[in-house]
């Protein structure tokens, strides 16, 4: 395994120099300035519409290659069924209406309470507008788990489609995908899978997920706000989308709609660029980030399990909600008898970033009863350092007054 350089990895992010411990990795990561040099580099050309004649349509021919390239490396795809989104959001929704066009009363869709709620909403509102019916995987609280206990019911014949996320954006849950996809294809269902939090902290490989479906969101890992959907050239070329007539009928282009954000997808790729680099030397880009994906994991674990230690020193003050035995370096937390909101805004004072919120994961939050107004999430990113987490505990523990 490569030995990751923090302080080399760090000097690559103009915005660290601002002193802020950045704890908002979830909602976003920190931009390398390799990834805003692409972007700049492909916006200011030669630029055009791509096609195969002079050197700005070129250009833009190349972004788009280079695009679906990266991506497919680094989910585990096929190029060709790499398909470009504004967001996952977006994504899901333009899915929903795609495949929810041959549901109708007698079909079910089944929905987590672990999942944000852009993986929730937009089957629940595909399924309503068909006539079918909305089932639920449940999540336990006291665990930070899904329940599928009853796994079998709920998934069943009737059953079309299962939206099951990788990774809790709220609780870093990482629950048991495979099983829950290994049911929902004995069943004849397909399977999407929400992986925006998981492809930040883990290697993404979307057969062994089960995933017929897989989005992720490159801004929550160093690239540019835009978001990526994976899936078999073969089934998505089964879906027909509405769209312009004399837009191409081409899988994955016939999926995305207007003239593509050449500058955008150059930065997406250069920040899967970036990652691989964290490994060089390997056979492969795929094979340096799963090697650069096993540094980055070791260095936030380290990290979260110091935060996880300094919680615990302050005693009764924090209740720890993050429970589940797998899940990612994210952490949610409630504090008794305050604020959440106080809380991150006296964090905030002293330049340490850990929002508050329920980070759209409206059915979690929920099923998690807080008496609260919010919980405070805290999440490493790979730039995150110990001096941050230090940072971060001290911040808490001055608050709190312990």
């Amino acid at each position: 395994m490569p030995q990751f350089d923090l302080d080399s990895f760090r000097s690559g992010f103009p915005s660290l120099k601002s002193g802020i411990a950045h704890f908002d990795g979830p909602g976003g990561t920190q931009t390398p300035e390799r990834v805003g040099e692409a972007i700049a580099r492909t916006l200011t050309g030669p630029l055009s519409i791509r096609g195969a004649g002079l050197v700005s349509q070129t250009n833009a021919e190349e972004a788009v290659r280079s695009f679906r390239s990266a991506y497919a490396d680094l989910l585990g795809a096929d190029p060709s069924g790499i398909v470009h989104g504004r967001s996952a959001t977006q994504l899901t929704y333009d899915f929903s209406r795609h495949l929810s066009g041959g549901w109708g009363p007698g079909d079910e869709v089944v929905v987590t309470r672990l999942d944000h709620d852009a993986n929730v909403r937009p089957w629940i509102q595909a399924a309503e507008r068909a006539g079918a019916a909305v089932r639920w995987i449940d999540l336990d609280p006291d665990t930070a788990e899904p329940d599928l206990s009853d796994l079998d019911e709920v998934v069943n014949e009737r059953t079309r489609l299962v939206a099951v996320t990788a990774a809790s954006n709220l609780l870093g849950t990482k629950p048991p995908v495979r099983v829950i996809a290994d049911r929902a294809h004995a069943v004849g269902a397909l399977v999407y899978v929400d992986a925006v939090h998981f492809t930040a902290h883990e290697t993404v490989d979307a057969e062994e997920l089960g995933a017929d479906f897989l989005v992720c969101s490159p801004y929550k890992f160093l690239g540019p706000h835009c978001a990526v959907l994976a899936a078999s050239p073969a089934l998505l070329e089964s879906i027909t989308p509405d769209k312009l007539l004399p837009s191409t009928n081409d899988v994955p282009e016939r999926f995305e709609f207007g003239t593509l954000p050449y500058e955008t997808m150059a930065g997406a790729t250069e920040a899967v660029e970036v990652l691989a680099d964290l490994a060089p030397g390997g056979s492969s880009r795929r094979t340096r980030l799963i090697a650069a994906y096993e540094a980055i994991a070791e260095h936030e674990h380290a990290l979260r399990k110091r935060v996880e230690s300094g919680l615990a020193a302050l005693g009764e003050d924090v209740v720890l909600l993050s429970r589940a035995a797998e899940r990612t370096p994210t952490l949610f937390m409630a504090f008794p008898g305050r604020r959440s909101l106080d809380v991150s805004r006296a964090l905030a004072e002293r330049d340490v970033l850990a929002p508050a919120g329920s980070f759209y994961a409206h059915e979690a939050f929920a099923r998690l009863g807080l008496d609260d107004d919010a919980g405070l999430r805290v999440g490493m990113a790979p730039y995150v350092s110990e001096e941050d987490v230090d940072r971060l505990l001290t911040a808490l523990g001055e608050y709190l007054g312990a």
